[in-house]
């Protein structure tokens, strides 16, 4: 397509561009999206080891977000639920935490549990009700600070964040200090206290497969590395495309590199151990929880929720650590299995380590402040920008930034 006219140039096939896209190409608009991979999706993606699936880090699609109802035809991604709550090992036991909403069978375990005394339960019940009654947008309106300082305003600092927040939002937010945006964490509990939590049946990146088979032929042009981006004009390898409109939706640094003007947030690190056990460590697809140590930011037994994970009846293990930092080695994986072993409370010798993944841009940092948590994606000049950094780091903010910039691209061409 190099040298002809096309309305609008995507740059990046992640779910914030495809969402872009999508909604274009249905505004009757020609629109030509730059790959620089042979698939679509960035930073949701899966690869197939020894049979079994491994989405690159452990990633969960909840199914309240509100771009996930508009955009997604659930059903045909054959979700695969994860119980709600959480397994907690602290002291001599593994403690649940349970919605008794969702789960009433858990309801005596969750109230009697050790974890918490009953003084932390009560304000705990307290908080996480008004998060998932009050509407996303007062959410956003609250006073903003972090969310280490919000939960200390509450009362839960001490057994409540130690022994729960701290651990279960880690894994989501990529970091354990709470330094993230306390409007955010409102929403993300709010999304987990409302919503399934789940994994299609063929692997996270069934998602962009979904968004990506909604486009004409030909609108995806894989394998081409966009080298540099300005008013009107895209230049990659095959040459110059000339567009209306240019949307920029690569990942934040990839994003920082075309539009150097633009300021590039801190990139969260995330590293996901994958392991083959001959036996469940646990039979039920609920997410375990270290409350003693920081080894382990989580772990899973996958196939307990999604079984077409594995390509026969061993039990695939998703561990979740945080980092590496920018200049350190990835943690050694003799070192999460040993805490596993102790987190299961079973021996981990005979599991079989498949691959160990290591994401060092997971996910764009949400510090404080962030005002509605919305920036913004009309640059001017027929230049926009689009993808989670510009929204909330999760795969709402990237569909919710799409559907902004799309909307934004049509008022400008208009």
């Amino acid at each position: 397509m190099a040298g002809t006219d096309v309305d609008v140039a995507v740059v990046g096939a992640g779910l914030a561009g495809l969402a872009t896209a999508v909604d274009l190409t249905a505004a009757n608009l020609t629109v030509v999206v730059f790959e620089r991979g042979d698939r679509p999706g960035g930073r949701v993606a899966t690869d197939r080891v020894d049979g079994f699936t491994l989405d690159r880090g452990f990633q969960v699609l909840n199914t309240s977000y509100p771009q996930v109802v508009r955009r997604l035809d659930l059903d045909a991604l054959e979700p695969r639920s994860f119980s709600p709550g959480a397994l907690v090992r602290y002291g001599h036991g593994l403690h649940r935490v349970a919605d008794p909403r969702r789960s009433p069978g858990y309801l005596s375990s969750t109230l009697f549990s050790e974890l918490l005394p009953w003084r932390s339960k009560v304000a705990l019940a307290a908080y996480l009700a008004e998060v998932a009654v009050m509407p996303a947008s007062r959410l956003r309106e609250r006073e903003e600070t972090t969310a280490a300082e919000a939960l200390r305003r509450r009362g839960l600092d001490g057994p409540p964040t130690e022994r729960f927040l701290r651990p279960f939002l880690s894994g989501v937010l990529g970091e354990d200090g709470l330094e993230t945006s306390s409007r955010f964490v409102d929403l993300v509990l709010r999304s987990f206290l409302r919503g399934r939590t789940v994994v299609p049946a063929t692997g996270m990146s069934a998602i962009p497969e979904q968004l990506a088979a909604r486009l004409p032929d030909g609108t995806v042009r894989y394998g081409t590395t966009v080298e540099q981006v300005g008013r009107g004009q895209v230049h990659h390898a095959g040459g110059t495309t000339r567009a209306r409109a240019v949307v920029v939706a690569t990942d934040p640094t990839g994003a920082g590199r075309l539009l150097p003007s633009m300021p590039v947030p801190a990139m969260r690190a995330l590293t996901t151990c994958y392991h083959a056990a001959p036996v469940p460590p646990l039979a039920e697809p609920t997410l375990v929880l270290d409350a003693e140590e920081r080894v382990v930011a989580n772990s899973v037994v996958l196939t307990a929720a999604a079984p077409s994970y594995s390509p026969d009846e061993r039990a695939l293990v998703a561990t979740s650590v945080l980092g590496p930092d920018r200049d350190g080695p990835p943690i050694r994986e003799d070192v999460v299995r040993r805490r596993l072993a102790f987190l299961y409370g079973v021996p981990t010798d005979d599991w079989e380590h498949l691959r160990t993944v290591v994401v060092t841009h997971a996910l764009p940092a949400a510090t404080p402040p962030l005002g509605d948590l919305r920036r913004t994606v009309d640059l001017g000049d027929g230049m926009f920008v689009t993808g989670d950094h510009r929204d909330t780091p999760s795969i709402q903010g990237a569909l919710a930034s799409g559907t902004r910039t799309a909307r934004a691209v049509l008022r400008s061409l208009a």
